[in-house]
């Protein structure tokens, strides 16, 4: 299968998803205005390839995150930091991109985003702690040492934390728009409003993205591997 035909298959199967998702809401998609096509850029969030020009140092790697998969998505990030610092790169000589696309998005908000429109449920994404539809973002601001992996102990795999060590985190407005309809027409207001919440609670220091293939493109043209958290 050819690049042109895998990205016909996760759009297709992102539309899916999100049919699916309002299904349950309650919503038919045929109310729904999805777009067709990508989500128009907000000019007002400036030039986003600029942001990509931090990408420097001995090692790179992008950390591709389509869905939440437990604590890999934030854990992997910290293994590829450590394991460098092991082999005697330190953490100012690597640079790290993660990616939050598709069903990921919810992990770039606030947790009063989670409770109000369920994104644990709409998104699939347990909370670590009781194995529930998480009702928070379980990786913005985390409790110390909320995280152990068992023979290594704490691990330091917040948003926060990781952003502390020179993580980037970028996410894709493509999906954040189609979302953002869904709920609009779910709650029956203007998208304007929903995207207007849903802007104010993007975490400190995520930076927006056209979409989350076209920053997976960006990262590896500017030298970043590839790994792909499930």
């Amino acid at each position: 299968m050819n690049n042109t035909e895998n990205s016909k298959n996760d759009r297709r199967e992102f539309l899916g998803s999100l049919a699916t998702g309002a299904a349950a809401l309650g919503i038919s998609t045929l109310g729904v205005a999805i777009p067709a096509g990508a989500a128009e850029w907000p000019q007002a969030q400036g030039d986003p390839d600029a942001w990509f020009n931090q990408i420097k140092g001995k090692h790179k790697m992008v950390f591709d995150v389509p869905r939440a998969h437990e604590i890999f998505p934030f854990a992997w990030p910290r293994v590829f930091l450590n394991s460098n610092v092991a082999t005697g790169t330190p953490e100012k000589d690597c640079s790290i991109v993660v990616v939050l696309r598709h069903e990921a998005i919810g992990y770039a908000f606030e947790s009063k985003l989670w409770d109000k429109y369920k994104f644990g449920e709409m998104f699939k994404a347990n909370d670590p702690a009781t194995k529930t539809a998480s009702l928070r973002n379980p990786f913005s601001n985390p409790a110390p040492d909320e995280y152990k992996v068992p023979g290594v102990g704490a691990i330091a795999i917040g948003i926060n934390e990781l952003q502390a060590s020179g993580v980037m985190f970028c996410v894709c407005n493509t999906a954040i728009t189609k979302t953002v309809n869904v709920l609009a027409a779910k709650n029956n207001v203007d998208p304007a409003e929903v995207r207007k919440e849903f802007m104010s609670a993007l975490l400190p220091g995520i930076q927006l993205v056209p979409s989350g293939v076209w920053a997976l493109g960006r990262a590896q043209e500017r030298g970043c591997g590839y790994c792909f958290t499930g």
